[in-house]
Order: C-alpha cells, then sequence, then structure tokens
C-alpha cells in the first residue's frame, strides 16, 4: 500500500519551479535595494526575479495615507497605479529630493522642480507659491501689496513732524497747550474747581496703569483702586497730610477686600499690583491736591511747581536733541542724555530762582535749589516709569493723548515732583494759616 506524497505530484528538488511565496515582513537577509512594496499589477509582477510580491500585513507607517506606504516612497497624486518606482538597485536610497532637481522621473512623469507651473500636484501647490517668483515683482520691481519696501524709486514713507525724541510735536504741543489751560483756568478763576480735575487726572492714571499691569498676568480690582483714589485726594484736600495717609490705607484695605471674592488663585499677585498702583497714583498724586489747598497761596504754589517741571521737560528736550551724546540709562531710557539731564537742571534752577523771587520773596539761591530738586525728582519720575513700562513690554501707558501717549506719560514726572515741592516750600515758605 503507497503512503500518499506529502510534497503531492509536483517535481523536488532543483527542477521545482519557484513560486511566488507570500512573507509577513521584509526578509533582514535580503537587500534593501531587492525589495519593493508597490509591484505592479499584471503580468509584468514577477518581471524581476528578485522581486517578491506586496503582501499584507505590513507595519503601519504614519506617513502614509492608506496605513502600510514608507516616508520615503509616498505614492504622490497623479502618479497613477504603474509599477514601482524604486524597484531594483533605486529602492532604500535617501537622496529622493534629486528626482525634483535633476531629470524627469521617467515612471512618474512629474516635472524635475517644484516651482515649475506644471506640477501637478495640488497639495504642494502652496509651496510652489511661495517658491515661484511673483511676475509683477520680477517686472516692475516692486512688492505685493501690504509688503512694500523703499527703494530708489519709492523713498520710504517719512512721518511728519517726528523728531529725534519720537514724538509728533505739532500734536504734542496742541495737547499740552490744552492740559496747561485745563490746570491754568480752575486756578485763576476758582480754586476748589482743581480739585475735580485733579480727582479726574487720577482716575485715569489708575485705569491705564491697571491696564498696562494685567499684560504681567496681575488684574487689581479697578472699582475699589479708583474710588480709594478720588477718596484720597479729597480727604487730602480738605483734612492734610494726616488724611492722605488715612486715605491710602483705606484704598489698600477696600482692594484686598473687594478682591477676597475672587478667591485665593492669584491673590498675593494682584493685591501686590493693586498696592503699587494705589501708592504710584492717588497717593503721591494727593501732594497736588496739598499744595493746591494751602490757604492764601496754593494756587501760587502748585504753579510754581507746574512750571519748574515744564522748565526742566523743555530744557531737557532742547538740550537733549542738541548736545545729547552720552546716554544716561540706556537699558531703561535710550533717549535721555547726560547732556539733557543738565539742561533740566539748569532750566528748572534758573526759572524757579526767578518765580519764587517774584512769588514768595524767596531768595534766589533758594529758588535755584527748589528747581534743582524738583527737576532731579521729575528725571527720576520719568525714569521710574519707562522702568515699569520695560518691565510691562509697553511703550505708552495708552493712546489717550495724541503725541503724548497716555495721561501717564505725562503725569510720570509730576507724581515725582509734587512731594518735593511741598516738603521745599513747606521750609521755604511756610504755610500761613
Amino acid at each position: 500500500m503507497s503512503h500518499p506524497d506529502p510534497y503531492g505530484n509536483e517535481p523536488r528538488g532543483w527542477e521545482r519551479p519557484e513560486s511566488p511565496v507570500t512573507l509577513p515582513w521584509p526578509d533582514q537577509d535580503l537587500d534593501a535595494g531587492q525589495w519593493s512594496r508597490r509591484p505592479a499589477p499584471g503580468p509584468e509582477l514577477y518581471a524581476d526575479p528578485h522581486v517578491r510580491p506586496y503582501a499584507d500585513p505590513l507595519p503601519t507607517d504614519p506617513y502614509d495615507e492608506r496605513g502600510r506606504g514608507d516616508r520615503y516612497t509616498d505614492r504622490l497624486p497623479g502618479a497613477g497605479d504603474g509599477p514601482a518606482r524604486f524597484d531594483g538597485p533605486d529602492r532604500g536610497r535617501f537622496d529622493e529630493p534629486a528626482r525634483f532637481e535633476g531629470p524627469e522621473h521617467p515612471d512618474l512623469d512629474l516635472p524635475a522642480r517644484l516651482d515649475d507651473p506644471g506640477y501637478p500636484t495640488e497639495q504642494l501647490a502652496p509651496v510652489r507659491a511661495e517658491l515661484a517668483p511673483d511676475d509683477g515683482a520680477a517686472t516692475t520691481g516692486r512688492r505685493p501689496r501690504g509688503r512694500r519696501r523703499a527703494s530708489a524709486d519709492r523713498p520710504a514713507t517719512q512721518q511728519l513732524g517726528n523728531g529725534r525724541a519720537g514724538r509728533n510735536l505739532p500734536a504734542a504741543i496742541g495737547v499740552g497747550l490744552g492740559l496747561g489751560a485745563l490746570i491754568v483756568v480752575p486756578l485763576v478763576v476758582y480754586p476748589l474747581a482743581f480739585l475735580p480735575v485733579i480727582a479726574l487726572a487720577i482716575a485715569i492714571g489708575i485705569w491705564e496703569m491697571a491696564r498696562a499691569v494685567r499684560r504681567s498676568g496681575a488684574h487689581p480690582p479697578l472699582v475699589p483702586l479708583i474710588a480709594g483714589g478720588v477718596l484720597t485726594v479729597g480727604l487730602a484736600w480738605f483734612a492734610g497730610p494726616d488724611a492722605l495717609s488715612l486715605g491710602l490705607l483705606v484704598t489698600v484695605l477696600g482692594t484686598m477686600i473687594w478682591r477676597l471674592g475672587d478667591g485665593p488663585a492669584g491673590f498675593q499677585r494682584d493685591l501686590t499690583a493693586a498696592t503699587l498702583i494705589a501708592v504710584y497714583v492717588p497717593f503721591l498724586g494727593g501732594f497736588a491736591a496739598l499744595l493746591a489747598a494751602s490757604p492764601d497761596d496754593g494756587r501760587l504754589r502748585i504753579l510754581a511747581t507746574l512750571i519748574a517741571v515744564v522748565l526742566s521737560d523743555t530744557g531737557g528736550y532742547a538740550a537733549g536733541v542738541t548736545f545729547g551724546r552720552h546716554p544716561m540709562a540706556p537699558s531703561i531710557s535710550p533717549k535721555k542724555s547726560w547732556e539733557g539731564f543738565a539742561g533740566s537742571v539748569t532750566a528748572a534752577a534758573l526759572g524757579s530762582a526767578l518765580l519764587l523771587w517774584l512769588m514768595f520773596e524767596v531768595a534766589p539761591w533758594w529758588g535755584a535749589l527748589f528747581g534743582v530738586a524738583v527737576s532731579c525728582a521729575a528725571v527720576l519720575g520719568d525714569l521710574a516709569e519707562s522702568m515699569i513700562k520695560r518691565d510691562l513690554g509697553v511703550k505708552d501707558m495708552s493712546n489717550l493723548l495724541p503725541g503724548h501717549g497716555g495721561l501717564m506719560d505725562r503725569l510720570d514726572s509730576i507724581l515725582f515732583a509734587v512731594p518735593t515741592a511741598y516738603l521745599l516750600l513747606a521750609i521755604f515758605v511756610p504755610v500761613v494759616n
């Protein structure tokens, strides 16, 4: 009895013809160039004896939309279902960009470069559009709309009225005259009307500061700050220096209680920012109310202080533009120079010596000392606000005043000058009750 042949009736040994074998993964002993994952269908499948048929499953490749491609042999749109592109010795090479820079690929029938307008791949159209030169730019030498550059035919647009100080001078002069009239008219006509002017300036300054510090992640409560700031100024006007300190204490406590309603997250950060604003704006600004509320000569005291600050700013600007060569604090305010500082001190000292002699019959040398102290305080206030703005990453506190930025950009020097002036005038010109 004959047993069935396990090999069937097929020839054995070397006479057995080769049959295609399906492997679940590529043979590691084969060279990379002898393996093809995408054979062409039809009779040409086994034209090359070294080419193995493509079989599932293969490891999923995230770079192929069908889940079984290869990042270096992806099928491009429009390539069709032709024979494998990298059969034979070309398989496994990593210099694929050569097919776009060299001659056209014989199998895919694609242009040689991505910037060729005949490239059929829609997915690479944005790349081709970015690489392709602009026809209008090539013919006219001009950039597309919104991306123009200055050239010999079209010079850069100049902003009229901007000097070395970076200001629009006509707008700055007009706004400065308007602010001066808003201060002088109430003082001359009815001094008590100057109190609402101070309160409004303090409220706007608090709003600008709270808006600016939010860039650092702090959110100080705005309502108690504005209410406490106005209260602080009113207390200083009617009750004197002790009430000014009381107003600061009430403002800080009010912001602390108000902030408790928002929860503990960021409480310390918000309270620190609120305390800084309360001290910087309403407390220092309250000394202006103390100056203006002095009996008999309050209007003269506030005018002497404000004129000294204006002389300091004007003298510093003129000297800095004309002679400025040595930066004073380049990391804080690059446009300030030692020459400008000397001009500020000189102008304030000369003007204050004359003003205090005419207004209060104070000896000129005491008036000059008053001017020097007020000028130094004004410059320090300007530098302090510049440091705050640089720390917060803002150029101006706001764009409320054309040519000046925000109101705090004008109050920065005044806020440091009024406490200094109040102290010196209390010594040089004692208050008569």
